[in-house]
């Protein structure tokens, strides 16, 4: 049965774009707090306010990709096979006792995944609870 496969290309991506939006907004806050130093109240505070958001908003993603893309309960909606159709490239970073605890685990699991939705079902149904497409 196929679930969903834990991605961390996808999330390795997504944390290195996320830093580079925090840098974003470093640069645009000191700029924007350079330019609107005289201004009145709206327009010197809405501009820098701006990239703190970008800043924050790349922070809090930059984590959660991190994670994502290094804990061994991930997940990614991208990539449903099963891991004998695809091997997870970045196991090799993780070592193989990593890969090989994870697929017992998951042998191990009473709970399996849908591959359409991704709702959790129990590996003995035959339709999903969810969707309702046949497992």
């Amino acid at each position: 049965m196929k679930s969903i496969k834990p991605g961390r290309g996808p999330s390795a991506m997504g944390a290195a774009g996320s830093i580079v939006v925090s840098v974003f907004g470093i640069f645009w806050t000191v700029i924007a707090f350079s330019i609107t130093r005289d201004a009145p109240f709206p327009i010197g505070f809405i501009f820098p306010a701006f990239g703190i958001l970008f800043v924050a908003i790349g922070i809090f993603q930059a984590v959660y990709h991190y994670k994502n893309a290094t804990s061994k309960q991930r997940m990614s909606l991208f990539d449903i096979t099963d891991s004998r159709e695809e091997s997870d490239p970045l196991n090799l970073r993780f070592g193989e006792e990593a890969a090989q605890s994870m697929a017992e685990q998951e042998e191990s699991d009473s709970k399996a995944f849908c591959p359409y939705c991704g709702a959790g079902v129990k590996r003995d149904f035959q339709y999903c609870s969810k969707c309702g497409k046949k497992l």
